[in-house]
Parts: structure tokens; C-alpha cells; sequence
């Protein structure tokens, strides 16, 4: 276990991994668009894959066991799932408005580890799902204050829904990975996991892709080892209260690679729901300062 790093390299290696990670969320909506988002996402972690494991094992020689084993195997087959719902949303929605949605995975955490770990949930966290659920009605009325809501957007907002639930779950393995692990052998495994379970339906559901496509995932395989070491390198050395609000920063970057990338427009009411779903979360993960009597 790393000592904790009161100092702000922590929060700059956050802040840094979020801008790699919302790079690798615009490179990969072009890949899910050439060759859908099951197949991108394989693609891309298989990559991740050959890059790492030749790496860590030169490195390490050292098969983790036990509980570390454990946590790896479980991270992975969560972001499994939750990468491959979350990049499917980009096929449909624009990249500022999926991450907006997504803010509220921090809300849903609450719930998990009063699930999960048996912690209380206050009154504060119950008005902060409440901001952070008007949040997101807000951005899905500015969908459909200016165009119809069909059924590719409606589906494409459940995705997120779906995949916000499981990055949450996320956020607990996160902590208790990098406090086990070094990001190297996180990344490895975490990439190896996906790859063997979406591997499983490879052979119903794998397109592959033609030269530009393999280029296009194969930046995006860089980018996510590298803003994944980040996270590691980052929750190994500090608090989770004092990180998950940097992931607000995505909903920036996003729309700068949105705008970038698909000349995707930053409509006022989505800026607006991500505020309120912002606030939403400071409400309910901030922690009461307690006055102590002498």
C-alpha cells in the first residue's frame, strides 16, 4: 500500500488521465461507428493486451493470487461490460451529452456501497441523487425540446444508464485495486480480462476492421494504458473523495472532442444538466465538517 501524497501529483496525474480517457472516448466513437462498439472494444483491449502482458511479466515474474486475483478478475469483467455499453451510447448520442449522463455514476456508488459495504446512506446523499436525477431529465428534455426522441436515443441513453451503474461499481474496485496493485499489472489485467470475456462471443459478433481502423484502435489502446496507469498511480497515492470530482473534468474535454472531431454542437441545456448533476454529487460525497469541543 502506497502512502498517501498530500500533494497536488496526485490530482494532476487525475486530471491528466481524464484528458487521455475522454481523447480515447472520441477516437473510439470513431472506431464503434466503422465497426460497431462490441468489436472496437475488443479490438482495442486485445491490443492493450499484446502491449502489456510481454511488459509486466518481464517485469514482475510474479502471478498475483488470492484476493488481488481476485480484484483483478472481477474489475475486469465490470469494465467489460461497462466499456462495451458505454461505447455502443457514442454510436448514438454525442460524446458531451453520454459523459454528462454518466456523472451520475458517482451518485449510484452511494447506493452500491451502502449494498456492497454496509455504509449508511445520510440525507444529503438522497437530496444529491435528487439534483443529480433532475440533471438528467433536463439534458433528455433539451433532446427533446429540439428534436424527437427515438428509439436510437432513447436506447442510447439506457446505455449509459447501464454502463454509469457499472462504472460505479468501478469506482469501489478502483481503490481497492490500486492498493493491491501497481498500475502496470492493473492495466494488464484489466485489458486481459475484457479481452477473454468479450472474447467468448467473438465468433457470432467480431467485424474486423480495415488499416485506418486497426491505426484508429490501436491509439486508442495507447491512450487508455496510459490514462489507466494515470488512475492507478493517482488512487494508490490519495483519497477517492478527493479525485472522483476531477472526473467532472471529462464533460470539458468531451466537448472539445466533440466539437473537434464530429462538429458535435454544446447545447445550453446539456452544459445545464451536467452542472446540476455536478452539484448533485458534491452535495451528497462531500463529508460534514465536524466541530470538535476542547
Amino acid at each position: 500500500m502506497s502512502a498517501q501524497d498530500n500533494s497536488i501529483r496526485p490530482v494532476l496525474a487525475a486530471t491528466l488521465g481524464i484528458a487521455l480517457f475522454a481523447a480515447m472516448d472520441a477516437v473510439m466513437k470513431g472506431g464503434a461507428l466503422a465497426i460497431g462498439a462490441y468489436s472496437a472494444f475488443l479490438l482495442r483491449c486485445l491490443m492493450g493486451s499484446l502491449l502489456l502482458a510481454p511488459i509486466w511479466w518481464w517485469r514482475t515474474r510474479v502471478f498475483p493470487r488470492g484476493r488481488v486475483l481476485r480484484i483483478h478478475l472481477v474489475r475486469g469483467t465490470v469494465i467489460a461490460f461497462m466499456g462495451w455499453s458505454f461505447f455502443a451510447s457514442l454510436v448514438y448520442l454525442p460524446l458531451a451529452e453520454a459523459i454528462a449522463i454518466s456523472f451520475v455514476a458517482p451518485l449510484i456508488a452511494l447506493y452500491l456501497a451502502r449494498l456492497l459495504l454496509g455504509e449508511v446512506i445520510r440525507p444529503r446523499a438522497v437530496a444529491g441523487t435528487i439534483l443529480g436525477l433532475v440533471g438528467v431529465i433536463v439534458i433528455v428534455a433539451g433532446r427533446i425540446g429540439r428534436e424527437r426522441l427515438d428509439g436510437d436515443a432513447a436506447f442510447g441513453i439506457a446505455l449509459v444508464l447501464v454502463s454509469a451503474v457499472l462504472f460505479a461499481w468501478n469506482l469501489i474496485l478502483q481503490r481497492q485495486q490500486a492498493l493491491v496493485s501497481s498500475p502496470l499489472e492493473a492495466s494488464t489485467f484489466q485489458n486481459g480480462m475484457v479481452t477473454l470475456v468479450l472474447g467468448v462471443g467473438a465468433p457470432f459478433l467480431l467485424v474486423l476492421p480495415d488499416r485506418e481502423t486497426v491505426m484508429l484502435l490501436g491509439l486508442a489502446a495507447v491512450l487508455a494504458i496510459l490514462a489507466a496507469m494515470l488512475f492507478i498511480w493517482a488512487y494508490a497515492r490519495s483519497e477517492t473523495q478527493r479525485l472522483v470530482p476531477i472526473e467532472y473534468t471529462g464533460f470539458l474535454w468531451a466537448s472539445l472532442f466533440g466539437w473537434l472531431f464530429f462538429a458535435e454542437p454544446i447545447r445550453p441545456l446539456t452544459v445545464a444538466g451536467a452542472v446540476l448533476i455536478v452539484i448533485g454529487c458534491w452535495i451528497a460525497t462531500r463529508r460534514r465538517t465536524e466541530q470538535t469541543a476542547l
